[in-house]
């Protein structure tokens, strides 16, 4: 048969091969022909996506009616769907089963105050405390986690420094402090370095915007609203509206310096309101991105998002990303934070075994310096990497990222959205499961119908620089 025509770019070749990775169990046998490959349809026609690799190929109504028909069947085997097809897939696949060797740390985030000046109920930091006591990060805990990071990082290579809580800037002096020191460190050890802080933006002042604008800084703002809306879920002492003070945070970033990247994160609760209109909002507020995120795991249940209220977060994420493309098929701008990451990962034919980077090339650090798989796990022994005083623990990420392979997780292995999901946040699996599993493979198939449309209405989209990464894990999700 003809070969198809593939969409996008082509993925990059195979990466070398490296030091042998250890294999504490067998890996499970070939997964079914649906996991491996998906017909979907767009506004021009029939398409078909391969799990491998991520590619996506135009497809003539009647074949795509016969590859519907042999992906179902129970016993159908890719390489014989391939075969029999003439498909142009790749003989050897690109991810086997075998778990990654722990590369070199690209990025450490700093726990540098344990403590918040709100109270929410649906973070899943306690408040930045854990489940123990606020406290604070040293100041020789701070630049020996820098030390750290740059004695393990690649030569040359771009490393990431993030700042997290609690609230960060409780902890203002420390971060100036930081900031200052691993500039010049990174610029001793020839390393060039970025930084990331999330926060709430409630305390901000002049001196911190400046730090902002002067050094390459991603700064996340948590946001969830209109002031009604975010009142209702974070809590300022005395009864203050933390709106109102984040509003005034934005104003001291506007008078005195902007982050080269100013994200918002909202976190989706049973609580908030719809989200195209948070999405407008937090847009007209002049972020250069605004995301969500559903709260999976909450110390309070009732801000959790249940598997039963998943469809009504999938229909209105969809509501969404309906507008993105509407907007930006049109040549405007729409800073959907979700929708862009999909576009680009989709378009770099982005396929991974794992969610993020944590515990592989991103580690977050204790006020006390122990080492953790990231942000969200810190003092949770059960994701435990070392120390900054002695280093990572090379087995302790070894057996993390053996155990955290998508392709020995059950039910990730049989799902055809595996390598674009990972396999889940490694927090929201450990407390929840995965309750989001239909959410995510709806999304999903959502974001690759508009990957078709979008690349078809404005290619230009494609040719434009992505904006810098607004994470200090090292990789982004699609959802």
């Amino acid at each position: 048969m003809t070969v198809l025509l593939q969409i996008g770019r082509r993925p990059p070749d195979p990466p070398p091969q490296g030091l042998p990775a250890p294999s504490p169990a067998p890996a499970p046998g070939p997964p079914p022909a649906s996991a491996e490959a998906k017909v979907f349809r767009s506004a021009h026609g029939a398409h078909l996506f391969v799990a491998d690799g991520s590619r996506v190929y135009d497809l003539p109504e009647p074949l795509a009616d016969r590859l519907e028909r042999w992906t179902a069947a129970p016993d159908a085997a890719l390489p014989d769907l391939a075969r029999d097809l003439g498909l142009p897939l790749w003989s050897r696949p690109r991810i086997d089963g075998t778990p990654a060797e722990p590369p070199p740390l690209a990025s450490l985030s700093l726990n540098v105050m344990q403590a918040c000046n709100l109270s929410c109920g649906h973070c899943y930091a306690d408040e930045g405390r854990f489940g123990g006591s606020a406290r604070s990060m040293p100041r020789h805990t701070a630049y020996a986690a820098v030390d750290r990071l740059l004695a393990e990082a690649a030569p040359g290579a771009d490393v990431v420094v993030g700042f997290m809580g609690g609230e960060p800037l409780l902890a203002r002096d420390l971060v100036h402090d930081v900031v200052r020191y691993a500039t010049r460190a990174a610029a001793d050890a020839g390393n060039p370095v970025r930084f990331s802080l999330t926060t709430n933006l409630t305390t901000v002042r002049p001196q911190d915007a400046r730090l902002f604008a002067a050094h390459p800084f991603t700064v996340t703002v948590s946001l969830d609203g209109d002031r009604a809306g975010h009142d209702a879920l974070r809590r300022a002492p005395g009864g203050a509206s933390a709106y109102d003070r984040l509003r005034a945070g934005l104003d001291v970033l506007a008078r005195h310096g902007r982050p080269r990247h100013l994200s918002a994160r909202v976190s989706v609760t049973p609580r908030t309101g719809r989200l195209v209109d948070v999405l407008d909002h937090g847009i007209g507020l002049g972020f250069d991105e605004v995301g969500f995120a559903a709260v999976v795991s909450a110390p309070d249940p009732a801000y959790e998002i249940t598997a039963r209220a998943f469809d009504g977060f999938l229909d209105q994420m969809v509501e969404c990303g309906e507008r993105a493309l509407r907007k930006l098929s049109a040549g405007r701008d729409y800073p959907f934070g979700n929708f862009l990451t999909a576009m680009r990962e989709l378009h770099r034919g982005t396929h991974r075994p794992y969610p993020c980077g944590a515990g592989a090339g991103y580690l977050s650090a204790s006020a006390e310096g122990g080492l953790y798989a990231c942000h969200r796990l810190v003092d949770d022994p059960a994701f435990a990497m070392g120390s900054v005083a002695e280093g990572p623990d090379g087995e302790a990420r070894r057996r993390h990222l053996a155990t955290g392979h998508v392709d020995r997780a059950e039910p990730c292995r049989s799902c055809w959205a595996r390598y674009l999901c990972g396999g889940g946040c490694y927090h929201e699996v450990s407390r929840r499961g995965r309750p989001g599993c239909d959410y995510i493979r709806g999304w999903l198939a959502f974001c690759l119908r508009a990957y078709v449309e979008l690349s078809q209405a404005a290619p230009e989209f494609f040719r434009l620089p992505p904006e810098p990464a607004a994470t200090t894990a090292g990789a982004t999700g699609l959802v």
